[in-house]
């Protein structure tokens, strides 16, 4: 195993675009880290550049502690994981998987040792003498997976590798390459558009956007306290909703009520500000005949007008329109068209207990958590109401408990 360190990555092409710029990123020994980002971020180029199918236009990039800007792929020791799985069909499924050895030139024994372990560490022993053909979506990733675990390979790096599976499939496998890579400890590095599998899957996750990083930190800090807009809209599903909001004094007026900012560091943030935006993720409301008494002040409740509503069975979605001005309407257009996403504009999804009766076309009373809310700089997309210090507790809590997980698991090197 070995840790991966980026030193000021810049990679441009010949248009002199920069995909990826300046990007430091240390990836610990041993660690799961996310590469996330919607379409063209620049996350696959960095995958692609520590493997060295890309060139790096400057900076440096470190395989434990040996610099491999120049170094072939092949002298690198790294294992990847395609999204289309790039097997050979006329091969059996023992034979793909011992492809790496093949070349190496490995002994037969230990071919046949080595490809018969991994099997049993992915459940593919009954599929051995099968060809890719005749496999599943999940099982010819499992074999692909196979592939790159037999090479004892010093990390392994997953380039949307279930991008190409439905969704109740890309749920087991989530499962499955969490199991694995703890169960074998093994630096990995893993790219993916989709922000659910970040959050489940990382120890830590890297957001690029346009080729710049824009946070690192657990699941969890990136949730809670995002740096920017662009951070706090990309991860959550469904989206954080930002709704512009006047400042009087400790007061927000927003199109959905007025409300009190979380706590006395807020308003010193906000400064003189007159406007700001207000982060409200769909789950911190709730329907306000159900909140308890007690509970009702430390939040507030605002009267809306209920467009559509969604029952699932498990929750209640509902949509609540509301009206922006110009510049800050087509400012939320725009970064949605930039997230991939049609929630962000001037309409705030709200998840509601499924017991709930609202209903659409009626108006509706809902409480706000409001120390929960976020407020942003409309000019700048930046975080005024980040907490650094709560941030840095949530990533160091989440570091024993991930080591603990794999150290309850008994490494196999096949």
């Amino acid at each position: 195993m070995a840790a991966i360190t980026m030193k000021n990555i810049v990679k441009r092409y010949g248009d002199g675009f920069p995909a990826v710029n300046d990007v430091s990123l240390d990836v610990r020994d041993g660690e799961f880290m996310i590469l996330v980002g919607p379409s063209g971020c620049g996350k696959s180029t960095l995958l692609r550049m520590i493997v060295g199918l890309e060139d790096i236009t400057s900076g440096e990039m470190l395989i434990g502690e040996r610099i491999v800007n120049r170094i072939a792929p092949r002298e690198r020791n790294l294992s990847m994981v395609f999204q289309n799985y790039a097997l050979y069909p006329h091969l059996t499924v023992y034979e793909n998987i011992a492809f790496p050895l093949r070349l190496a030139k490995r002994p037969d024994e230990e071919v046949r040792r080595r490809v018969t372990e991994t099997a049993g560490l992915l459940e593919l022993t009954e599929h051995l003498d099968r060809k890719p053909s005749n496999l599943s979506g999940g099982q010819r990733q499992r074999v692909a997976m196979g592939r790159a675990i037999v090479r004892q390979a010093d990390a392994f790096l997953f380039d949307e590798p279930l991008s190409n599976l439905d969704a109740k499939l890309r749920g087991q496998m989530r499962t499955e390459i969490s199991r694995l890579q703890r169960r074998l400890g093994v630096t990995t590095v893993y790219v993916t558009h989709d922000q659910t599998e970040a959050m489940t899957l990382g120890d830590r996750v890297a957001v690029l956007r346009k080729g710049v990083l824009q946070q690192v930190g657990s699941p969890r800090e990136l949730y809670e306290q995002p740096v920017n807009l662009f951070v706090a809209g990309f991860i959550g599903s469904p989206s954080m909703n930002f709704l512009p909001a006047s400042v009087d004094g400790t007061s927000l007026s927003t199109p959905l009520g007025r409300f009190e900012m979380p706590g006395e560091q807020a308003a010193a943030a906000v400064g003189d500000r007159g406007v700001v935006l207000v982060g409200v993720r769909p789950e911190h409301f709730e329907d306000a005949s159900l909140v308890s008494e007690d509970k009702r002040a430390r939040g507030s409740i605002v009267q809306v007008p209920v467009d559509v509503t969604e029952w699932l069975g498990n929750e209640l979605y509902a949509y609540v329109p509301y009206e922006a001005p110009a510049d800050l309407a087509a400012q939320l257009r725009e970064l949605s068209r930039e997230l991939d996403s049609d929630q962000l504009r001037t309409q705030a999804v709200v998840s509601l207990d499924a017991s709930s009766l609202i209903a659409e076309g009626t108006e509706a009373a809902l409480w706000i958590d409001t120390s929960r809310i976020h407020l942003f700089d409309p000019a700048t997309g930046e975080n005024l109401t980040r907490d650094e210090d709560h941030a840095a507790r949530l990533t160091r809590a989440a570091e024993p408990s991930r080591a603990a997980q794999r150290s309850t698991q008994q490494p196999t090197e096949p």
